[in-house]
Formats: structure tokens, sequence, C-alpha cells
């Protein structure tokens, strides 16, 4: 298979853009992405912010910070998705459910279910969507 390494594009956030997104190998540093995102102004202003760690045609994996008492409100995802915690705590609900998740812990969710999450402390999760 002959694949091209593809890259993210520059954006105001992050201007220096070649980050790599998408080839037949990507090594990802999860541990650097967190203090990358909170070192940023989006994290320091809001109450959330993220970062698209890898995306192909079939997958996409977003690392997610959320500052304490932060929700992210009911919506669907268009794919299977996995939730893993890697800082932190959050309550995630769905299918009339609310699981505390902690670090190292995860919940798989089916395409189209409305969920929610909710920070009870300041948290990192990777979400992981498969189209």
């Amino acid at each position: 298979i002959n694949m091209e390494t593809k890259y993210n594009e520059s954006a105001e956030q992050r201007p220096e853009g070649g980050r790599v997104m998408d080839a037949p190998l990507v090594s990802i540093d999860v541990p650097g992405f967190i203090r990358e995102i909170k070192n940023e102004d989006a994290w320091k202003k809001n109450d959330r912010n993220a970062i698209t760690i890898y995306k192909t045609d079939g997958m996409r994996m977003v690392l997610i910070a959320l500052h304490e008492d932060a929700v992210m409100a009911k919506h669907t995802a268009n794919g299977v998705i996995s939730v893993q915690v890697w800082e932190g705590e959050i309550v995630f609900s769905a299918a009339n459910q609310s699981v505390v998740l902690k670090k190292g812990q995860m919940v798989a969710l089916h395409k189209g279910e409305p969920h929610s999450v909710a920070a009870t402390k300041e948290s990192v999760f990777l979400l992981t969507i498969a189209a």
C-alpha cells in the first residue's frame, strides 16, 4: 500500500501547522499534546481545549481537555466512539446511564447515541471516532 503522509493545516491557534495527521505509521506523544493544549490561550480563556491528533478515512482521534465543571452538552457522533480518560474525572452520560470515569478508564458507545460529558475535576480524555 502506497499511502501519502498528510499534515494538518495551519490554524490561527496553531500557525506552525506541519503536524503529521495520517501516514502509514503515526507516533503519538499524548503527554506532549496534553502539555501543548494546556499551554495555549484557548485553555486559559475557555472551559476547554482540544487538538486532533490523528485523522484518516474511517477514524479520528481528538484529545480534549476540560476545566473542572465544564460540560459538553448532549450531542451525537457519526460513528462508534471510545472515550479514554488520561487525567482527572468525568461523568459520561448516555443511554439513560451515567458512568464516572477516572484515569485509565474508558467507555465505548454506538454510532448516533446521544451523550454528554461533565468534568468533575480538571480532566483530559482521548476521543476516538470510527466511521
